[in-house]
């Protein structure tokens, strides 16, 4: 996982937004929609706007993964609606079956805020990258993509990470250009 130890939730609420994101697949099988979490009865640091991804798992294999960006809603009620949509509308998956969820593995991601990177370069762009750590939203044009830093794990690279990623935002893996747009962040995992 990421080389960043720092953890802002408690074991408490880690164990909740777990929690919530699993209830939350359960509601979807019963009802075809995200549970709306009571956020009256959320600690305050799970009331705060965040964004997150959502990853689930079956027998070690992706089997969806949603998230958001920008934090644009509560860290709850985001945990609730990205697990929903990683089970049951992930482009790349069928919808989640009732007989799958006993033995699904679920993972939050909850992001920092993206910050600008400044480089001249994609030699200066490499240097720059911390393995394990970062995670890149790639922006060109109307074309955007992003790897949380999780994908290290899979992409240990740094060249390969972002060729992946040009790969995964439309783009060939040897584009550049000026206009190229790479913002960084950061996750606390909980699984």
């Amino acid at each position: 996982m990421s080389c960043n130890d720092e953890q802002r939730y408690s074991p408490a609420e880690r164990s909740e937004l777990l929690a919530l994101a699993r209830q939350s697949i359960e509601h979807g099988l019963r009802h075809g929609v995200a549970l709306r979490p009571a956020l009256e009865r959320c600690s305050a640091a799970l009331r705060e706007p965040r964004a997150s991804f959502v990853t689930l798992t079956l027998h070690e294999q992706l089997r969806g993964c949603i998230g958001s960006l920008e934090a644009r809603q509560p860290l709850a009620l985001d945990v609730s609606v990205n697990a929903f949509n990683a089970a049951f509308h992930d482009p790349r998956f069928a919808p989640l079956r009732s007989d799958e969820l006993p033995l699904l593995a679920i993972a939050i991601s909850v992001l920092s805020p993206p910050q600008a990177m400044h480089f001249s370069s994609e030699r200066d762009l490499l240097a720059q990258l911390r393995p394990g750590v970062d995670g890149l939203i790639l922006s060109e044009g109307r074309r955007r993509g992003t790897f949380l830093p999780s994908v290290w794990e899979s992409l240990p690279d740094a060249t390969e990470f972002l060729r992946h990623l040009k790969l995964k935002a439309g783009l060939a893996p040897d584009h550049w250009s000026t206009t190229l747009q790479v913002e960084r962040y950061t996750a606390e995992y909980i699984s």
